[in-house]
């Protein structure tokens, strides 16, 4: 359904997208994370039809991006990270407009701007001038209009912005719920914990070039060549932490107190061989568990962070 090619994209000597290549089949939730000015909303404009690329190209629905834009546009609905409204309409009157720009029957555009008001618990608004809704409110207007002709692609850049905790609640439950109906959704953000529970593939993009991509489970798998282990001690930790110390297969041993954070690289069977060797050693254990990586966790391994991994255990608080 979206296809990048080779995707670069220069301003002037800025490189703001270096060959970016990947795909995105029918009936994902693609999460396209990356901190700010990583590259994101340029590769999401490009695919909008909204800049045109250095090098490369790409396509959605089949439809090729530089050579059939207009074809493209029909086929997916954009939620851009800034967007404006006219603010003399009302909610009603704005997203009849989008319904008629998009060539909607008068026959279904009642009908259209109906569903999506309904979907986005906006029914109660529909005379409500634009100008007066709050900041939230107009993001999940502009998620409206971008659904209002049924596209089977959506693009939506940081679309839970602004949005209070219930909200972005709802929009986990709203992209699900497009997912099952055969949506294919390309969603971006900075903060990773937004997308941990609403997509079934990554890709994580800084400095203008993906660094890996693919299903959630891969890049978990992927990264977890090192293993991070907590070990809660009760009693002669010195002689635990020295045993960790003297490990080939460990790395950024973060040690506070009782508590010690490590990176190791070992199967289970390993870490079972670790466990009798603390308590051969007299080290007295009380907790000995491994961390499950989180995309938060992923990031930073990737972008050379995998010693503040360990360093959080402590921030948060143990």
């Amino acid at each position: 359904m979206i296809e990048l090619h080779n995707f670069t994209k220069r301003y002037g000597d800025l490189l703001a997208v270096d060959r970016l290549s990947l795909k995105i089949v029918p009936g994902e939730v693609f999460g396209f994370i990356g901190p700010n000015g990583a590259g994101k909303s340029t590769t999401i404009r490009f695919l909008a039809t909204l800049l045109r690329a250095s090098e490369g190209d790409g396509a959605v629905c089949g439809h090729r991006i530089g050579k059939d834009p207009l074809a493209v546009r029909r086929s997916i609905g954009y939620m851009p990270d800034c967007f404006g409204f006219y603010n003399g309409m009302k909610v009603g009157e704005f997203l009849d407009f989008f319904a008629l720009a998009h060539r909607i029957p008068r026959s279904r555009r009642r009908r259209a701007i109906d569903n999506v008001l309904e979907m986005l618990d906006l029914c109660d608004k529909r005379e409500t001038p634009v100008g007066s809704l709050s900041r939230g409110m107009k993001q999940r207007l502009c998620l409206a209009k971008t659904l209002v002709h049924d596209p089977p692609v959506l693009i939506l850049d940081e679309p839970a912005n602004a949005l209070d905790p219930r909200a972005r609640v709802a929009l986990k439950a709203l992209l699900n719920r497009l997912r099952r109906a055969g949506k294919t959704i390309l969603i971006s953000s900075h903060v990773l914990a937004e997308l941990a529970d609403c997509c079934t593939s990554i890709g994580i993009i800084n400095r203008g070039r993906l660094l890996i991509h693919g299903p959630i489970d891969e890049v978990y798998g992927r990264i977890r060549q090192y293993r991070l282990l907590r070990i809660e001690f009760l009693e002669n930790a010195e002689a635990g932490v020295a045993i960790l110390r003297d490990l080939p297969e460990s790395r950024n041993l973060q040690f506070e107190g009782n508590h010690v954070a490590v990176e190791l690289s070992a199967d289970d069977r390993q870490l079972a061989v670790l466990l009798e060797r603390l308590l051969a050693a007299g080290a007295r254990v009380t907790s000995f568990a491994e961390e499950e990586p989180t995309l938060e966790d992923v990031f930073m391994t990737l972008t050379d962070g995998a010693k503040k991994r360990c360093q959080n255990y402590f921030s948060a608080g143990k």
